[in-house]
C-alpha cells in the first residue's frame, strides 16, 4: 500500500526526487511522456460532477427508485492526486481540482493489468485526466469509477506530508503554489478576495462611476506623502517613479469632464514591511464632482457594508475573536475630540508648535523639531488613539500640515475636510473634499518642498502640470482611497497582510 502522504518517514527527499525522475525517463522510453500532452478535455469539475450525481440520485428517489451503480453521470475530470490507497486488484485515490476534491476508484477488471499497473506507478502530486461514471460507495462517498486515465504532468518533487502540511509560515509565503495545494483554507481566502474586488466594482458601477486606468510610471511622485521607488527610462533618458497613488491623474480627468471615476490597481511605496504593510498593495481611488467629504463617508460605509454582505453573508464579521459591526452609519469624531476622548488630552488649548511639543513630551511622545502644531496633533493621535478604534469610526478634520491635497475647513482653517475610517485599530481608507484652489495648492506644495529640503523623502513634490489643471478649473470634488488588502484581511479573518497576497515581498 502506498502511504497517504507524500514523503515516507525517514525517506530522503533527494531519493524520492531521483525515483520520480527515473519514472519519467521510463515513461519517455515508452513514448508516454506526459509533458508532450498539450490539452485534455474536461466535461466537469469535481464539484460539478458530484452535483450532477446528487441531482440524478434525488430524481431516482423521487420516483421511488435507487440509482443503479452504473447509471450515474459519465464525466471526464482532471486534477492532482492528493492521496492514494493502492491494493492488489482495486485502489482508491483523491483528486483535487480548482473546485475541491473527489474520490476515484480503480479496478484491474475495468482498466486491465497494464493500465492498472500504470496507475500503481503514479505518485502523490501527479496530475491526471480520467473518465468514468459517478457512483456512491457502500460507505456513502460520492466517487468516480475510473474507466480510463491519462497522466498529464509528472510531479518531480513530492508534496509535504499530508498530516503535517506546509506549516512553516515563511515557507508558505515563499512557496504559495504548494500552500494552495496542501492548505485548502488558503484557497478560500483568495476566492473571497476575488469576490470582494468584484463586489467593489459592482457597487461603484451601480453608483454610476466609470472605471479608468492611469499611468503606473510617473515623472513626479505625487498624490500622497510616501517614499517612492525610482526607475529609469532608457529611450527617454529620464528617471520615473512607480506610482504611490493615482490621485492627481484621476483629478485631471475630473477637470476634463469625467465627473465620477474610479481606479482599482497597484500602488508602490518604498517603505518598511509589517503585518499591515507591503511595498506594493492594491488600492481603490474614486472621485466625484460636485460632492464633498460627507458624500465620501457615505460611500465608504455603504461600500464596505455591501462588500462584507457579498463576501461573508453579513455586515457583522468576526476578526481574531472580536465581533465587528460594519452596518452603516458609522460614528464621526474629529481628531482633536478623539484625542480628548481616548487619551484625556485637550489639544484645543494648544496654540503654538512649542506648546504642542511640550504637551507631547509630557505624555511620553518624543518629537523631532522643527515640527508644526498640526504635525504634533497627528503624531499624538497615532500614538494615543488608533489602538482604541476597534468598531468602525470616521476620524475627521485632520491638520492642514498633514493633508496637502485636502480642502480647508470653513469653520477652522487650520484643519481640513478630511476623514480616515478606522476598523480594528487600522486606518482602512482616506478621503476628503479635494483642494481645488490652485493658489492654496501651490503654497502647500511649497511647504512640502521645504520639508523635502530638510530631508523628508516622503514629502510631496512640486507638480506644475497638476497646478495647471487646477487653474483650468476643478469643480468641487470629493475623493476617496481604500486599501483593499486591509479590507480583505478583515473580511477573511487574516492577521497578516501576507495572508491575503498571493506572493508577498520577502527578504532573500
Amino acid at each position: 500500500m502506498v502511504p497517504e502522504h507524500g514523503l515516507d518517514e525517514g525517506q530522503d527527499l533527494n531519493e524520492q526526487m531521483l525515483v520520480r525522475r527515473e519514472k519519467l525517463q521510463q515513461l519517455q522510453v515508452e513514448s508516454r511522456d506526459p509533458f508532450q500532452i498539450s490539452k485534455y478535455e474536461r466535461s466537469a469539475t469535481a464539484e460539478k460532477a458530484m452535483e450532477l450525481f446528487l441531482n440524478q440520485e434525488a430524481e431516482a428517489q423521487t420516483r421511488g427508485e435507487e440509482l443503479a451503480h452504473d447509471a450515474g453521470p459519465r464525466v471526464s475530470l482532471a486534477g492532482r492526486i492528493r492521496t492514494m490507497r493502492v491494493m492488489g486488484k482495486a485502489s482508491f485515490a483523491h483528486i483535487m481540482d480548482e473546485s475541491g476534491q473527489i474520490q476515484i476508484y480503480l479496478k484491474v477488471n475495468d482498466l486491465g493489468e497494464e493500465k492498472y499497473q500504470q496507475f500503481k506507478d503514479l505518485d502523490i502530486g501527479d496530475i491526471i485526466g480520467m473518465e468514468g461514471v459517478i457512483f456512491r460507495t457502500r460507505r456513502g462517498e460520492v466517487t468516480l469509477a475510473v474507466e480510463d486515465f491519462t497522466l498529464l504532468s509528472k510531479a518531480l518533487r513530492p508534496l509535504p506530508d499530508k498530516w503535517h502540511g506546509l506549516k512553516d509560515v515563511e515557507l508558505r509565503y515563499r512557496q504559495r503554489y504548494v500552500d494552495l495545494i496542501v492548505n485548502p483554507e488558503v484557497r478560500e481566502t483568495f476566492i473571497k478576495r476575488s469576490k470582494a474586488i468584484q463586489a467593489i466594482r459592482n457597487f461603484l458601477n451601480q453608483e454610476g462611476f466609470l472605471e479608468v486606468e492611469t499611468p503606473m510610471l510617473h515623472p513626479i511622485a505625487g498624490g500622497a506623502t510616501a517614499r517612492p521607488f525610482i526607475t529609469h527610462h532608457n529611450a527617454l533618458d529620464m528617471d520615473l517613479y512607480l506610482r504611490i497613488a493615482p490621485e492627481l491623474y484621476l483629478k485631471k480627468l475630473v477637470v476634463g469632464g469625467f465627473n465620477k471615476v474610479y481606479e482599482l490597481g497597484k500602488n508602490f511605496r518604498n517603505e518598511g514591511t509589517s503585518t499591515k504593510h507591503n511595498p506594493e498593495y492594491t488600492a481603490l481611488e474614486l472621485y466625484q464632482a460636485y460632492a464633498d467629504y460627507h458624500d465620501m463617508m457615505r460611500i465608504t460605509e455603504e461600500l464596505v457594508a455591501y462588500v462584507a454582505q457579498e463576501v461573508t453573508g453579513s455586515t457583522k464579521i468576526s476578526f481574531q475573536g472580536q465581533e465587528l459591526d460594519l452596518t452603516p452609519p458609522w460614528p464621526r469624531i474629529t481628531m482633536e475630540d478623539s484625542l480628548l476622548k481616548y487619551a484625556g488630552i485637550d489639544f484645543s488649548q494648544v496654540k503654538t508648535a512649542a506648546e504642542a511639543v511640550a504637551l507631547a513630551r509630557q505624555h511620553g511622545v518624543e518629537v523631532k523639531e522643527p515640527i508644526s502644531r498640526g504635525e504634533v496633533l497627528a503624531l499624538l493621535f497615532d500614538e494615543k488613539v488608533e489602538e482604541h478604534l476597534i468598531q468602525p469610526v470616521f476620524i475627521t478634520h485632520h491638520p492642514v500640515e498633514v493633508s496637502p491635497l485636502a480642502k480647508r475647513s470653513l469653520a477652522d482653517p487650520t484643519v481640513t475636510d478630511r476623514f480616515e475610517p478606522y476598523i480594528n485599530g487600522w486606518e482602512i481608507a482616506n478621503g476628503f473634499s479635494e483642494l481645488n484652489d490652485p493658489i492654496d495648492q501651490r503654497q502647500r506644495f511649497e511647504k512640502q518642498m521645504e520639508a523635502r529640503a530638510r530631508g523628508d523623502e516622503e514629502a510631496h513634490m512640486m507638480d506644475e502640470d497638476f497646478l495647471m489643471a487646477l487653474e483650468i478649473g476643478l469643480p468641487p470634488t470629493g475623493g476617496l482611497g481604500i486599501g483593499i488588502d486591509r479590507l480583505v484581511m478583515l473580511l477573511t479573518d487574516s492577521p497578516s497582510i501576507r495572508d491575503v497576497l498571493f506572493f508577498p515581498h520577502m527578504r532573500r
